[in-house]
């Protein structure tokens, strides 16, 4: 069965990975949500065919009733949030692969799992008794929040506020305790044992984007890379993953307009062989003109991506510290570079 067949479009529709439910720990839970309904599941029981964990952290559609009755415009804001779909490129290269999984199921409406715990904007939260803000200050909060994008979304161009009320702090503090947390704690347990196992680890964050606008005498980008400006990743990697795309015929552009978040800013660690870039795809390469289901490109995607896995494994396997040699920095040779 192809990986686009019988997909819902109802944005709290789940997609059941086929991948072996033996090996999936599920972790968290989605606050206000009718039933168990775990936070994120992760895939591969540590097992992985390659030292590689792909991470979905943006396309859950665990959508609660009262999230969605206090979302304006929800079916609208819900689908400009989400990763759309990007989930069912992830099942697809993990089935191809072998590769471990990590996928978020709440959604990003809810928390923003690339943002920091910090990056709340409290005006969106209720004032305090006495007329005083329940967590910070205006002033203080991150570039992130100010954007309107912050820890929990507040703003979309073309919509405006999205919500139809404050929250209430104890609900930030759920969501965060609930969700962000254990997702991230999950996270970072899986690449110490890739890396116990492997010598080394590399995380994959998948995302997918809008189409990016043309420029005067430049191609417009399908893919883009994101490192931190070098910080997160061997240039090693970054080149493999560059020369595959190119193979692949799909133009890729470096770190702009997408740099990567918080994700890996806290999980990548170059030095002591952990090493994160974020993959960033255009949605009209999968889905409708309408991005909203999933297209014939699925399949092709999920082939080229199933590729790129296997040509970062083999450079990231190269930066493995040698046998014999005890943890830390002067273990790492090629990852201090």
């Amino acid at each position: 069965m192809s990986p686009a067949s019988h997909l819902p479009d109802s944005p709290s529709g789940p997609i059941a990975p086929s991948l072996a439910p033996s090996l999936a720990l599920s972790g968290g839970c989605v606050p206000g949500h009718v039933g168990v309904q775990p936070a994120y599941t992760l895939h591969g029981g540590g097992a992985g065919e390659m030292p590689i964990l792909l991470a979905v952290p943006h396309a859950g559609r665990a959508y609660p009733e009262g999230l969605l009755a206090d979302l304006r415009e929800s079916a609208q804001a819900s689908v400009r949030l989400e990763d759309r779909f990007v989930d069912i490129l992830a099942c697809g290269v993990a089935e191809a692969t072998g590769v471990d999984l990590l996928l978020a199921h709440a959604p990003r409406a809810m928390i923003d799992l690339n943002r920091a715990p910090e990056d709340v904007d409290w005006g969106m939260v209720e004032r305090m008794p006495g007329g005083g803000v329940s967590g910070g200050s205006r002033g203080s909060l991150s570039p992130r929040a100010r954007s309107g994008l912050g820890l929990i979304p507040r703003r979309l161009p073309g919509i405006g506020e999205l919500w139809r009320r404050s929250l209430r702090r104890e609900e930030v503090e759920a969501r965060i305790a609930q969700v962000h947390a254990p997702y991230h704690a999950a996270l970072a347990q899986r690449l110490a044992e890739i890396r116990a196992r492997w010598g080394v680890a590399l995380l994959v964050d998948l995302h997918s984007m809008p189409p990016l606008q043309a420029r005067p005498g430049q191609g417009v980008a399908e893919i883009v890379i994101g490192d931190r400006f070098g910080a997160s990743c061997h240039g090693a990697v970054i080149a493999a993953t560059f020369a595959h795309f190119a193979r692949c015929g799909r133009a890729a552009a470096h770190n702009r307009p997408y740099a990567g978040g918080y994700v890996l800013d806290r999980h990548a660690a170059p030095r002591r062989g952990i090493h994160a870039l974020q993959v960033e795809i255009d949605r009209t390469c999968y889905l409708d003109p309408k991005m909203r289901t999933p297209s014939a490109g699925v399949d092709v995607l999920v082939e080229q991506l199933a590729g790129l896995v296997r040509a970062q494994a083999a450079a990231v396997m190269e930066l493995a510290r040698p046998r014999g040699t005890e943890d830390g920095g002067e273990g790492w040779p090629l990852a201090a570079q």
